[in-house]
Formats: C-alpha cells, sequence, structure tokens
C-alpha cells in the first residue's frame, strides 16, 4: 500500500490535500501501464521495457524523486516486471509453435553473464542521467534500423556456439543498462540473422526471462547500499510499482501475442519501430536536461 507518508526525504510525497490518503491516481497510472505493457510485451516481444521505463521516470519524477534516482528505480523496477511478462507472453506464443528454442538455448548463457555484469557493476557507477540518454540514443538506433527494413542477405544464418555466446552477453549487458527484455536487441539481430519476424518476437518474448531474471538479481544487490531510497524498496526495485504493474501486464500479454500472428511482418516491423521513435525521444530530453 503506497501513502504518501511512506516517502523518506530523497523521494517527496506527492502535493495532496490529505497527505494520508491513498493515492488513486498512482494506482491507475501504473495500472494502465501495466495493461499497455503487457500487450506490448505480447505484441512485439519487447518485454514491455521499453514502455515502462519512460512512463515509470515521469511517474517517479512527478511524486518529487530525484532524477537520477527516478531513472535508475524505473529502470530496475521495468526489468523486474518483465520476469513475469516474459511467462505470459512466451506461453501464448509458444501454443502457436514461434518460439525458437535452440536460439534461446544458445543465447541464454551470454545473456545471464553480461546481465551481471550490467546490473552489478556498469549501473550503480553510471548516473542516472547518462542512463537517460544512453537509453534514448541507443534505442532511436534500433528503431532506425527497424524502420528501414533493410534485407538480409540470404545466406546469413545465426552464429556458431561462441557467436551465440558473444551476441547474447551485448544483449544481456545494453538491456541492464536501460531497464528492457532485450528486444529491441535481439528482434533486428534475428531478423537480420533470417529469422522470420515472427519467430524472432516469439523468441524475443522467451529471452526475456534470463535478461530480466539475472538482471533484477543484480539491481538488488548494487541497490541495497543506494540512499533515499523509498520505503517498499528491494534494492533499485521498487515493489508497490511491482506488484500493479506485474499484475496488470500478465493479463494482456497474451492478447498482444495472438495479435501479433495476425499482422503482416511490414507492419509489425513499422509498428514496433514507432513506439521506440517516441519513448526514445522523451528518455534523451530527460537526460540532457538532467546532466
Amino acid at each position: 500500500m503506497v501513502t504518501a507518508d511512506t516517502f523518506s526525504p530523497g523521494f517527496a510525497p506527492p502535493q495532496k490535500d490529505n497527505d494520508m490518503a491513498l493515492d488513486p491516481l498512482l494506482l491507475l497510472e501504473l495500472m494502465a501501464l501495466g495493461l499497455m505493457s503487457g500487450f506490448l510485451a505480447g505484441l512485439l516481444g519487447i518485454g514491455g521495457g521499453m514502455v515502462m521505463v519512460p512512463f515509470l521516470t515521469l511517474i517517479m519524477s512527478t511524486r518529487g524523486a530525484a532524477p537520477d534516482l527516478a531513472v535508475k528505480m524505473a529502470i530496475a523496477t521495468s526489468m523486474a516486471t518483465i520476469v513475469f511478462t516474459s511467462i505470459a507472453s512466451v506461453r501464448a506464443h509458444h501454443k502457436k509453435g514461434a518460439v525458437r528454442w535452440d536460439i534461446v538455448r544458445g543465447l541464454t548463457p551470454g545473456i545471464v553473464l553480461g546481465s551481471l555484469v550490467s546490473s552489478l557493476g556498469l549501473f550503480a557507477l553510471l548516473k542516472g542521467s547518462y542512463l537517460a540518454v544512453f537509453f534514448g540514443l541507443f534505442v532511436g538506433f534500433s528503431a532506425t534500423q527497424m524502420f528501414l527494413d533493410k534485407k538480409p542477405k540470404a545466406s546469413r544464418q545465426m552464429p556458431e556456439a561462441g557467436g551465440k555466446w558473444i551476441a547474447g552477453g551485448l544483449i544481456g549487458l545494453l538491456s541492464g543498462l536501460v531497464g528492457a527484455g532485450g528486444g529491441f536487441i535481439s528482434v533486428p539481430f534475428m531478423a537480420w540473422c533470417n529469422v522470420a519476424m515472427h519467430n524472432a518476437v516469439a523468441t524475443s518474448a522467451a529471452l526475456g526471462f534470463p535478461i530480466a531474471l539475472a538482471n533484477a538479481m543484480g539491481y538488488i544487490v548494487s541497490g541495497s547500499q543506494a540512499q533515499s531510497l523509498p520505503p517498499g524498496s528491494f534494492g533499485y526495485i521498487w515493489l508497490p510499482a511491482l506488484l500493479v504493474i506485474a499484475g496488470c501486464a500478465v493479463f494482456m500479454a497474451p492478447l498482444g501475442a495472438r495479435v501479433a500472428h495476425r499482422l503482416p511482418v511490414r507492419q509489425l516491423k513499422r509498428i514496433f519501430a514507432s513506439v521506440l521513435y517516441l519513448l526514445a525521444a522523451y528518455m534523451l530530453v530527460k537526460g540532457v536536461m538532467s546532466l
């Protein structure tokens, strides 16, 4: 239960006439965010993090969180919710026979290592404003690659075991820095390797689980000594938001997955890119203004 008096000095409460009252607006915002991110997780295989991070940053900032802390907690909380949304999403995709489990097995070891390096080390060292700028730039680049819809060479295939470890490591590392399930990297990467788009989206949903789990564990450890965290925090993860968002998202992820299998590939790519452009722009502005 989140009340205004639960916030510490570094996380100022919203200004209400009754400071002891529950904030129903906050609950509605988190529920809407969960429903939206869950649908997009199933539709695009992005785990929902690309949506959650900007909106959680906005929600926490308007309630008095310092910019650096708001970005870090948004990233960590977003990643923790992906543990749950990825399960709901991948179940729906698996029923369609779309998940390439051979790719999941090949990329997962590198993903876990890269995620731990990111969440246990780099994340705690970097300022939140730098993370926001990196989020905006990298996601914007990924959206451009997807929007251009460049056709890969017909002979190009997924790399061998060593190459999958390296690719998985990069996916886990970058995902940990921006709080996303890796779809913004893994979907274009698999498409570049001639994996069919619907298979890439479904497989990305499955990859979201090891990415989210490894990174969430790292955020808990690296945030255990952080200052001015609001009560209800578990490391950098804000538990009230996690519970509300995850609870709503798991209901919408299967619907998004069903819709994904009815859309043409080109339209799916354009939707993916358009969503990423909007969110990248917000985080870039947010990061630059707080430098």
